[in-house]
């Protein structure tokens, strides 16, 4: 189950006596809410339909879908040719990708509504066998759609940007180097995300002086 602002405040205090790189990121990010998502099929194909777009086209897109297809079901998008998807917003590999895996869940090759019957390793290895679902994908769902508190997607630009400033690195460490570095932080790797996202959205709206000038 996500961790309530409250629970987090706490992950994050164990976080910071388990890794004191991170206390900067905890003094300087105020309180925050566990991201949530959509769980089953609508979680998921709203990660495919947002990824490599911008906020604002990704809602755009949404809406579109949402009044083409009335209720957004594995149904609903299979009741469209690739076609009228495109004509709702879809591109077509997002299209073909939300088909396979409305298929999928119709089919019983992936329940994605019983997901969390599974650990974090089978429920990775069964979203990654989705064709248009990778690592990253699949961890973010975990994340942010079933609530896993132990689950770090090392593949995100954003954590690896903010693991840099948090250990003062010169180069952004890479993937395999990002979930290297956040074995210390088991079993709060969902929480370390969290703190390490809101850290950076923090500093890129301007709400959060990375390095404040000393006095």
């Amino acid at each position: 189950m996500p961790l309530t602002p409250e629970e987090l405040i706490v992950a994050r205090e164990q976080l910071v006596r388990l890794d004191p790189a991170l206390a900067r990121a905890h003094a300087q990010t105020p309180l925050f809410e566990w991201r949530r998502g959509d769980h089953g099929f609508l979680g998921l194909f709203r990660m495919i339909v947002d990824q490599q777009v911008s906020m604002a086209s990704a809602a755009s897109v949404w809406a579109r879908l949402q009044a083409g297809l009335g209720e957004i079901t594995p149904e609903s998008l299979l009741a469209h040719d690739l076609e009228s998807l495109r004509g709702m917003g879809l591109s077509r590999q997002k299209a073909t990708y939300g088909q396979g895996i409305a298929r999928a869940q119709l089919d019983g090759t992936v329940d994605l509504e019983h997901l969390s019957t599974l650990d974090d390793e089978a429920a990775i290895a069964a979203l990654v066998s989705l064709k248009g679902v990778g690592s990253w994908t699949a961890e973010a769902y975990l994340l942010i759609c079933d609530g896993r508190t132990d689950v770090f997607p090392g593949g995100d630009i954003a954590l690896q940007e903010a693991i840099k400033w948090a250990d003062r690195l010169e180069h952004r460490p890479d993937t395999k180097a990002a979930y290297a570095r956040a074995e210390i932080w088991r079993p709060h790797r969902g929480a370390a995300a969290h703190l390490l996202w809101a850290w950076y959205l923090g500093v890129k709206a301007g709400e959060i002086v990375l390095d404040p000038p000393s006095t």
